[in-house]
């Protein structure tokens, strides 16, 4: 039986070799099409990658919401200048289906074309002040976020990391944010870790106000 998963990866066989067809007459776009139908999809969240992917799918969980039952499709792009490749194949010029997403301050202005170029609205996505590592680090705290990684068995990693002289002079913050990023998943797991440790009133209002609008 088919399920978002498959459109999922219809939807990113078709951003990567079928280009030129926004009406599906391909192979991966005809696909991405008839699954779209068939799973009643409604919206999509376009994401940079699957550390994002799992912080909107622990947030959901938390709320008890399964995105997917409620034909949301929550996409990993590979990277945010992609976006305009998404939008257009899913959004108005494509296949129709509702944007939205989350992106850095950073990637605002490849959010701002592509939507544009789509004939989305362009309040549809939502802005984190650096990145939605950096917002939850925040949320929660420095010493709640030590305790995580203790917690999940990082915290000598941590200590290593720490002692490099590339980290002398910045921040904590800025120390713990580069440290999820410095091993394959690490970014993956802690999006989950965070956003489960969140007290309900301090979700980041990037990704709350994503949630809300779903």
């Amino acid at each position: 039986m088919a399920d978002m998963g498959a459109f999922r990866e219809a939807v990113i066989a078709w951003a990567a070799g079928d280009r030129n067809d926004p009406g599906g007459s391909g192979d991966s776009g005809g696909s991405a099409r008839e699954l779209a139908a068939r799973l009643s999809v409604r919206a999509v969240v376009l994401l940079e990658g699957p550390s994002d992917v799992a912080a909107v799918d622990a947030l959901a969980a938390s709320r008890g919401r399964d995105l997917a039952a409620e034909g949301v499709c929550v996409l990993p792009m590979g990277g945010a200048m992609s976006v305009g490749r998404f939008a257009h194949l899913l959004g108005p010029s494509g296949l129709g289906l509702r944007l939205t997403g989350l992106c850095d301050e950073r990637e605002r202005r490849y959010y701002t074309r592509g939507w544009e170029r789509a004939g989305a609205a362009q309040d549809g996505f939502f802005v984190c002040a650096a990145d939605l590592e950096d917002e939850l680090i925040r949320a929660l705290g420095v010493t709640r976020v030590e305790e995580l990684v203790r917690a999940e068995g990082d915290l000598r990693p941590l200590q290593t990391f720490l002692r490099q002289p590339a980290q002398q002079g910045r921040s904590s913050q800025q120390q713990l944010r580069r440290f999820l990023g410095t091993k394959k998943g690490r970014k993956i797991h802690y999006g989950r870790v965070l956003v489960e440790a969140l007290d309900p009133d301090r979700v980041p209002a990037p990704l709350d106000d994503l949630l809300a609008v779903l």
